[in-house]
């Protein structure tokens, strides 16, 4: 695929800014190049705009090589970065399944870009031939959450392979949670599908959703494209000091994600005994789609409690439906506590 034809001409065209710390790498004796104040060490400097030590120890983690890797202000400036670069406003379209994540849309409508949904079955899955029926010549992405949000549930593999073989734009899998499910992740694939852009966070099983980091992965490519047009400066000091450790202790991690799991096993199983519950999703998330009787209501009565969950009521296909994250063991049970008493 020749990703260039895909890139707005104006981004083709752009000269991106530049800062030296683009261009220099290592250790040097006296920086005098970017205006700086020279005192209150170490914040008086500008963080590197590049990650590239972070970006290092990514790859080892995630099997990728660092050139395959961009970071952003959360997924959502990656999010964005998709549509800036490869969609002309008024002029191109994306494709997404339907229900899924909200900044899809909201990104869209920002830089105003047709936004098309396909709606998910009845068993909140899709074939890609329904998503490829509603592509034109000027459909550039096409989006797939997986596992989606707020259904929980990861989407066919199979069908994912068939988009990236079929269409001629960028598909972008989202993979936030990808951590919590037993499907492998498309990172491996990213050699063969030169139209592959796999979104993750920290935000999920890395619990750092404060320090708003996202990654993006894809070929050298379009992570050059991303670069290009990203702010200069966009991940701060404080943000990649404070991730390091935690990148230099992935088993903790992992530790987290397993007591995860048995949770949401258990908060799966207490909600289902409760008499308001109709039907829990199948998750491969750190959160349960649940079908309740009054969902409005039941959402009201325990806000009033001091316990916020996401009313999902009013989304297509998720009538009816509440989306409760999987918490502490502590904070889980306050929440069954709660409703059982509340069916006494």
């Amino acid at each position: 695929m020749d990703i260039s034809k895909l890139i707005r001409k104006n981004i083709a065209s752009l000269a991106p800014y530049s800062c030296a710390r683009n261009e220099f790498e290592g250790e040097a004796r006296v920086f005098l190049d970017a205006n700086e104040n020279p005192y209150n060490e170490p914040y008086n400097r500008y963080p590197d705009p590049l990650q590239r030590d972070l970006k290092r120890r990514i790859a080892e983690i995630k099997g990728v090589r660092p050139g395959q890797i961009f970071l952003g202000n959360g997924s959502d400036e990656s999010i964005d970065l998709a549509f800036r670069a490869f969609c002309e406003p008024r002029e191109d379209n994306v494709v997404a399944i339907a229900p899924t994540y909200g900044m899809y849309q909201v990104s869209a409508d920002i830089n105003d870009v047709e936004y098309r949904k396909v709606l998910l079955d009845d068993n909140y899955s899709f074939k890609a031939a329904s998503l490829l029926a509603a592509c034109d010549g000027h459909t550039k992405l096409i989006f797939i959450c997986s596992p989606n949000n707020p259904t929980g549930n990861s989407m066919p593999s199979a069908e994912i392979r068939e988009l990236l073989e079929r269409f001629e734009g960028l598909v972008v899998v989202d993979e936030a949670y990808i951590d919590f499910s037993s499907q492998p992740s498309l990172l491996a694939e990213l050699d063969r599908y030169p139209n592959l852009l796999v979104f993750q966070t920290f935000s999920k099983a890395w619990g750092s959703a404060g320090l708003r980091l996202g990654l993006a992965f894809a070929s050298e490519e379009i992570i050059g494209i991303y670069n290009k047009i990203k702010y200069p400066y966009n991940i701060n000091m404080l943000t990649q000091r404070q991730l390091m450790p935690l990148l230099e202790s992935p088993s903790k991690v992992r530790a987290w994600v397993a007591i995860l799991l048995e949770e949401r096993a258990r908060l799966a199983a207490g909600l289902q005994a409760l008499k308001t519950v109709r039907h829990i999703y199948p998750s491969d998330a750190n959160f349960l789609l649940v079908k309740v009787d009054d969902p409005v209501g039941l959402y009201n009565r325990l806000v009033g409690e001091g316990i916020i969950v996401r009313n999902r009521h009013g989304v297509r296909l998720c009538e009816g439906c509440l989306r409760i994250t999987v918490g502490t063991p502590r904070e889980n049970d306050i929440l069954l506590d709660t409703l059982k008493q509340w069916e006494k």
